[in-house]
């Protein structure tokens, strides 16, 4: 799929991500090693966006389990459809009838049903959800398991199985194995502590904010209308901002938001005035919205 780490990097670039030398070594390794990556970091700094550009580069289908607090094995797998199930009985009704009418005991009669099981337990009752959806494509896909953290240490305990041999037991069809091994991304916000057997299991990245440089040349292909001059006072701003000690320090994803609300404005240069109207744009939080106002002279200062 990839030919090195240099064929990585410039496919992510072609797409219109930037991705270091670090980057793409672990997204190389993962390919060939047939490993997840774990990415941890601040919100914001594009560990999905990593997974969405890994699967637009691979020509693979995004297949993506969002995880929340109350996320369950059965949530992630598969729905059965007992409503559809017990419909299809009531209408077959007549059918097992006429099956059973002549069997001349109980037990005959149970034996005769019973081999009809496939007809009620079947894949016509089963409603994929992103884990079994990943296991059963007929073609292989990219699995993005995003913010992970998020969910409860039970449901860590059995994605790490799952990942481990990629093939799950769904009780009404029996044992399902994987046809592709899909390429897993696994994102965290450090919500809490992973579970050392999950780190394991996985090649770990972490994504940090970037530096000067590497973001202005993120906001410089995002955002490709932005004079050059404005860019490096964006850069320069967010991260003296960044260093203010605020709740939520401003993320890439709300430079680029910045960086093009200047565009649309028509700005050639920051000053107080624009900063200020514009700060919503970059800080989420009112306290923080005080200290960075309280700090402006110097944010903008040379």
């Amino acid at each position: 799929m990839f030919d090195s780490v240099e064929d990585v990097q410039q496919r992510f670039k072609s797409a219109r991500y930037i991705a270091s030398r670090r980057i793409s070594t672990v997204v190389y390794l993962s390919e060939r090693m047939g490993r997840p990556v774990l990415i941890e970091g601040p919100a914001g700094v594009g560990k999905t966006e990593l997974a969405k550009t890994l699967a637009d580069i691979t020509s693979r289908p995004l297949i993506r389990l969002q995880c929340y607090e109350g996320l369950d094995e059965g949530k992630a797998l598969y729905e059965w459809k007992y409503a559809k199930q017990l419909l299809y009985t009531q209408l077959l009704k007549d059918r097992i009838g006429e099956l059973i009418a002549d069997a001349p005991s109980l037990p005959d009669a149970v034996a005769r049903i019973a081999g009809q099981d496939d007809a009620f337990f079947s894949y016509r009752f089963l409603s994929q959800r992103p884990l079994l959806a990943a296991i059963q494509s007929d073609t292989p896909v990219v699995l993005l398991i995003d913010e992970i953290d998020k969910a409860e240490p039970e449901f860590e305990a059995f994605l790490l199985e799952v990942l481990s041999d990629f093939q799950v037991s769904v009780p009404e069809l029996g044992t399902v194995s994987a046809k592709h091994i899909p390429l897993v991304v696994l994102t965290s916000n450090n919500a809490r502590e992973l579970s050392d057997g999950l780190k394991r299991r996985c090649l770990h990245l972490f994504i940090d904010f970037p530096a000067p440089a590497e973001e202005l040349e993120i906001i410089r292909l995002k955002v490709p209308e932005i004079p050059a001059r404005l860019a490096s006072a964006v850069v320069a701003a967010v991260q003296k901002i960044r260093a203010l000690e605020l709740r939520k320090p401003p993320s890439v994803s709300e430079s680029l938001d910045w960086a093009r609300s200047l565009v649309i404005l028509n700005a050639q240069a920051l000053d107080p005035a624009l900063v200020e109207s514009t700060l919503t744009m970059l800080v989420k939080y009112e306290k923080d919205l005080e200290r960075v106002k309280g700090a402006l002279d110097k944010v903008l200062a040379p």
